[in-house]
């Protein structure tokens, strides 16, 4: 019986990562999206029933969320180094002249994409992923392997038993950076610059599982010691990396002369804004191994290889208009309406000027000239106005005082927040996105009610605010389109079953601005029912764990709001559950301040801290004088030498429950 679990668990890991492969790497899904959920669930339920069978490789290892104390430093085994690189003709045929006298003769040439993303360097042991390492400064790099291990597209168990090392690059897809960047302006957030700042930024948080949400991908392009797994070429390794079932970037070419370099650096100029990700050059590598152990290399760079990047693409434009946007969180955003220019394969249209500070600092005006480009080949932006041209017709823009969609307040949340916002929670451009967020899983958690049906319940006048969804009735919704009974009677079923599911999700749900899922537990746990937090003071807020005083006063500036005083009292009217359950189990720990640090072994970070709370104890972020106990799992890092400075006890999960009584 036992075998025969242990042969469907390890079937089902090597099915789902075969699926990966087809569908991150090589964009070719066999299966549908439903289909592919059933077989994962089928796998993470048996991995519960049967936990003697666990293992770091399984692909439901990526979809937990660890959180790391901090960066430890790894010598890398051979040094990563820069490639030279140029932007013209003249210096690639100087480096073939100076390859060709070295060797004595002709040599072939083998030409990869650059991915404009993060190196990395992988490390497997019999065939499991055991290290992943940034570049740092190319001798010593940082410790990221929970990071990567959420990347979708890398597998965690190659398809053969070998130790190996190899190098890769991290990177953002475009449309994934698209997404990324547009909810943080409308979050106020700083947008990223482009997909690398994007990569890079992602992989400097200390919660892993941001990796996963933003979609990171990896290609690898360079096997270490790759002789001694029999290639003789870096095309053949290209070829056995691939055969072992890492993502292996396909557009390579191998055994190519200089003018056939020059044509593939040249075609992909011009091709590059075609793929999904994006590329700043080709790097040319000389394709023979023997030939690049008798070039060598210098201590920055091989003498072997050359980056040749691509020229950026700039243009001038006019603009004709200043139009201002209003997210979901209310955030007022400046957009160039610019005469039409070809930038990087497209037609530019309309260039996101991000906030107010950044407008008035370009100095950017209408009927202005302007220098247009795409950040990272992909966001339109103005790089800089020309003052020069200017007729005296230019116009400023002024921070608008009334919102240009409902014509409520506007203001910032704090003197420090560079965001201009609409104060009115019921303004109409924030309500579609405010409900996605109110039906969403980590919210009310109503199932069934997405974008599209939210949009069909706001363009047909069915809802105008948060608690409307309440309120609704099963005839309103028989005869939109793509509902009829059945479909209607569900989700009114959801919605009524969704009255119950607790204040921490109800504030997440309001989409509060600065208020995270995090952030509305540590506040619905710190006061107990919606009446104490709407007439809570700013000290009072700011004595909960993690609020300091720009969220403060954002939630004292949300619920000020008559309009919001007047949707809690419909909330309440309808039956929601406005409080928060103490559900203690016992008060075994009551007052004791506990600390996490490392990788828990039999539950996640978070399941942990509920069964702390539960039992009436208190999970702190750091180790101070005041910690009770410190709870240690694997690699654990400096709180651990914080706790023994200090004399504070550190607890396996053994002794925690042990400690609990049981």
């Amino acid at each position: 019986m036992n075998l025969h679990i242990s042969e469907e668990i390890e079937k089902l890991r090597r099915e789902i990562e075969e699926h990966n492969y087809n569908y991150y790497v090589l964009a070719r899904p066999v299966i549908s999206d439903n289909e592919y959920d059933a077989i994962f669930s089928k796998l993470v339920e048996l991995e519960k029933q049967y936990p003697q069978y666990a293992s770091e490789a399984s692909p439901t290892k990526k979809v937990g969320a660890i959180v790391i104390d901090e960066f430890r430093q790894v010598a890398h085994s051979v040094p990563m180094l820069s490639l030279d690189n140029t932007y013209n003709e003249e210096d690639i045929t100087q480096f073939d002249s100076k390859v060709r006298k070295i060797i004595g003769g002709e040599c072939g040439y083998c030409c990869e994409l650059k991915i404009d993303g993060v190196s990395v360097a992988l490390r497997y042991d019999k065939g499991i992923l055991v290290k992943g390492i940034s570049r740092g400064n190319g001798q010593i790099g940082e410790d990221i392997t929970e990071h990567v291990r959420r990347i979708q597209s890398l597998p965690l168990k190659l398809k053969h038993e070998y130790d190996m090392e190899i190098r890769g690059e991290i990177y953002m897809p475009k449309q994934v950076f698209e997404k990324v960047n547009k909810t943080r302006e409308e979050d106020g957030s700083e947008v990223f610059a482009n997909p690398r700042n994007a990569t890079a930024g992602t992989l400097r948080q200390l919660n892993t599982s941001v990796v996963r949400e933003r979609g990171l991908r990896i290609f690898l392009y360079n096997l270490v010691d790759a002789r001694s797994y029999g290639c003789d070429s870096q095309t053949e390794s290209l070829k056995f990396l691939a055969e072992c079932g890492l993502p292996v970037e396909n557009h390579n070419e191998g055994n190519m002369n200089l003018d056939r370099v020059l044509k593939f650096w040249n075609e992909w100029n011009q091709k590059r804004h075609e793929l999904p990700f994006d590329i700043d050059g080709v790097v040319c590598k000389v394709d023979n191994f023997n030939f690049q152990e008798l070039l060598s290399s210098t201590s920055h760079s091989p003498r072997w290889a050359m980056a040749i990047k691509f020229p950026a693409e700039q243009k001038e434009s006019l603009v004709e208009n200043i139009t201002l946007s209003v997210g979901r969180t209310g955030v007022i955003t400046p957009v160039a309406n610019i005469s039409p220019v070809r930038l990087a394969g497209t037609v530019v249209k309309n260039a996101s000027l991000h906030n107010f500070d950044n407008l008035y600092e370009k100095d950017i005006r209408i009927n202005d000239f302007v220098i247009v480009e795409k950040a990272g080949d992909i966001i339109p932006q103005i790089v800089r106005s020309l003052p020069e041209k200017r007729s005296g017709n230019e116009k400023v823009v002024e921070i608008p005082a009334k919102c240009p969609v409902c014509g409520g307040e506007t203001g910032k949340l704090s003197q420090d927040e560079v965001a201009v916002r609409c104060l009115n929670p019921l303004c109409e451009a924030k309500l579609k996105r405010t409900m996605e967020i109110f039906c969403s899983r980590q919210a009310m958690d109503i199932e069934g009610v997405g974008g599209k049906i939210l949009d069909l319940l706001v363009d047909n006048k069915l809802i105008s605010n948060l608690a409307d969804i309440y309120y609704l009735k099963e005839e309103q919704l028989i005869p939109l389109p793509r509902l009829g009974q059945k479909s209607a009677k569900k989700i009114i079923t959801q919605i009524a079953e969704s009255k119950c599911r607790g204040l921490s999700n109800f504030l997440t749900g309001l989409g509060i601005p600065l208020v995270g899922h995090k952030t509305a537990r540590d506040i619905a746990s710190h006061f107990g029912n919606i009446e104490r937090i709407i007439s809570a003071s700013q000290s009072e807020l700011e004595s909960v764990n993690g609020v300091g005083e720009e969220i403060a006063l954002s939630v004292m500036k949300y619920f000020s709001q008559p309009s919001t005083k007047d949707m809690v009292k419909r909330f309440d009217s309808a039956g929601v559950k406005m409080f928060q359950d103490n559900e203690l189990k016992s008060e075994t720990l009551s007052g004791r301040k506990f600390v996490l640090t490392g990788t828990l072994v039999n539950y996640s970070r978070d399941e942990m801290k509920k069964i702390i709370e539960s039992n009436g104890g208190i999970v702190v972020g750091s180790v101070s004088g005041k910690t009770d106990y410190v709870i240690a799992g694997e690699n654990s890092g400096s709180k651990m030498d914080k706790a023994a400075q200090l004399n504070i006890k550190v607890l396996t999960e053994e002794e925690f429950f042990e400690l609990l009584g049981n």
